[in-house]
């Protein structure tokens, strides 16, 4: 039977404390777990110190779900109307859309409780800054698995790819996706262009997959049944990765958890990271991440 327990509680939302005007507080969000939009909200304050340093400065990306997780939901890159004054925005043209987008800053805790109260559940983050747009600061490898593979086969590649990384004098950083896979960070000197960053990537894959007969570096091939796609595809401009902390849009309310590389081990399930267990665990895995810039060649 699935634990109905609560999130800890934390500080309710205090409407004299933050500019924020909350709504609807016990409308449900995750119906499977019975978290509340409360709940969200707690959370988002209470995961605030680890979760802002990944959100300054960076184009957001929010997927909201004003009626939960059942029910429907939406992508949202321009700020909406009525954004507040605190919110700090970032103009930027978009090729792809043929227009200018307002993003959304998220640099203070009163951005991420707003976020949180217009049902943003979802955060995600782009890979690079809004003052060195052009230039990404992070190298993302985004890898997932086809059934019948699972969770222990995307943990066995990810510690491939680590040690193979570190062959090349580079450190990565780990976190789960927050759905069935996992992310691999390496954090990046400036002057980096998406290009390179990007054919970075798409090598990697290539290497891995002549050593591993299950793991497939094209497009073509990312479904295919028993396969571990390495998509190197996300490094590109105003693509995004969901941020540290972020919540996601599953029945448990998994989080995308930053983790040391020892706790990566086969029986560790995404599901493990939620919004009820995340906060209890010491240390910040990522805590150098953003002191930690390489190069790649």
């Amino acid at each position: 039977m699935q634990d109905r327990k609560k999130p800890e509680a934390g500080p309710a939302p205090a409407q004299g404390l933050t500019p924020v005007r909350f709504t609807n507080l016990e409308r449900t969000m995750y119906p499977a777990a019975g978290i509340t939009k409360k709940d969200v909200i707690v959370y988002y304050i209470r995961a605030a110190p680890r979760m802002l340093p990944f959100l300054y400065n960076r184009p957001l990306t929010m997927h909201r779900y004003p009626d939960g997780v059942d029910g429907e939901d939406f992508y949202e890159k321009d700020a909406p109307r009525g954004t507040p004054p605190f919110v700090r925005t970032f103009l930027r043209h978009v090729e792809t859309a043929d227009r200018d987008v307002r993003f959304v800053l998220c640099d203070n805790l009163d951005t991420l409780l707003w976020l949180a109260n217009l049902a943003s559940l979802e955060i995600h983050t782009t890979l690079s800054t809004a003052d060195a747009y052009d230039n990404p600061d992070f190298l993302l490898f985004d890898i997932d698995p086809e059934p019948p593979l699972t969770f222990d086969d995307v943990i066995d590649v990810a510690q491939y790819l680590r040690e193979y990384l570190s062959e090349q004098g580079l450190r990565c950083y780990v976190k789960t996706s927050g759905k069935k896979g996992l992310h691999i960070v390496v954090p990046l000197t400036h002057g980096h262009r998406f290009s390179s960053v990007r054919s970075f990537a798409h090598a990697t894959g290539i290497a891995l997959a002549k050593e591993i007969p299950h793991v497939v570096s094209e497009l073509p091939h990312s479904r295919d049944p028993g396969t571990i796609f390495m998509d190197y595809l996300q490094n590109a401009h105003g693509k995004t990765m969901a941020a540290p902390y972020s919540l996601r849009a599953t029945p448990s309310a998994t989080i995308s958890t930053p983790l040391p590389w020892e706790a990566l081990h086969r029986g560790v399930r995404s599901e493990d990271f939620n919004i009820r267990t995340v906060l209890e665990r010491t240390g910040e895995p990522w805590r150098n991440i953003l002191d930690d810039r390489q190069t790649i060649g």
